[in-house]
């Protein structure tokens, strides 16, 4: 929600400051913005809608700024537009979270059929990369690990960088607190967490909604 109010506002903006232009190219206003800026402004409109994926129909974009700018008749309000604007993105959105959520689906689907993948009730998915010996933490244990995580397509979002960190165990992701709980110490694990068991349709910094995240960790220390 809060990342649409901010396209929504920067379409907005845009509205406003063709409004004033169209007035400007009437001789009812004057121009405050030099060809320069007013060029960068143009770039970071483009910028801003790239960013959310948006690809327009360039023919009826340009039809719209140029309705616009004349001051003439536009075929919608600008509260229609803006109506309009937001029910486009919304299905946007959701074809992009159901097409993620597919690709997360095939992609456990696939690596539970790989020898050494172990898949438990509740769909979390882990291998064995080093077994250790010592102790295994409960749910209300700080921990001290590495851990390196990745998405399916192989981006790293999230490192230790070697750098050992200690959290809660019940205080980080469900795929977390029940795949630690699996190790003992000095052991090593590549966990494979359904979005459920992570962020959800949520966006947590770089991570995409519905994202199957892929972390290796390495169980250091029970703290207490």
């Amino acid at each position: 929600m809060k990342k649409n109010i901010v396209f929504l506002t920067i379409i907005i903006v845009t509205f406003v400051l063709l409004g004033c232009k169209g007035k400007s190219d009437s001789g009812e206003g004057k121009e405050n913005f030099d060809k320069d800026a007013s060029y960068a402004l143009g770039m970071n409109i483009i910028e801003n809608l790239s960013a959310d994926g948006i690809v327009p129909n360039s023919k009826q974009f340009f039809l719209g700024i140029e309705d616009t700018l004349s001051g003439g008749k536009t075929r919608f309000t600008q509260e229609e537009a803006l109506q309009i604007i937001q029910t486009a993105y919304t299905a946007m959105m959701e074809k992009r979270w159901n097409e993620a959520m597919q690709k997360g689906i095939d992609f456990l689907v696939e690596n539970g059929k790989k020898s050494g993948i172990i898949t438990t009730p509740s769909g979390l998915q882990y291998e064995v990369i080093k077994e250790g010996n010592g102790k295994k933490p409960s749910a209300t244990n700080i921990v001290k690990v590495n851990y390196e995580g990745r998405l399916v397509d192989g981006t790293i979002f999230d490192s230790s960088n070697h750098s050992p960190v200690e959290f809660p165990l019940n205080e980080v992701i469900k795929g977390w607190t029940e795949g630690l709980q699996l190790m003992s110490v000095g052991s090593k694990y590549k966990l494979y967490i359904p979005s459920e068991l992570a962020y959800g349709a949520g966006r947590a910094g770089t991570i995409p909604p519905n994202s199957v995240l892929i972390f290796e960790i390495e169980l250091l220390d029970i703290i207490n």
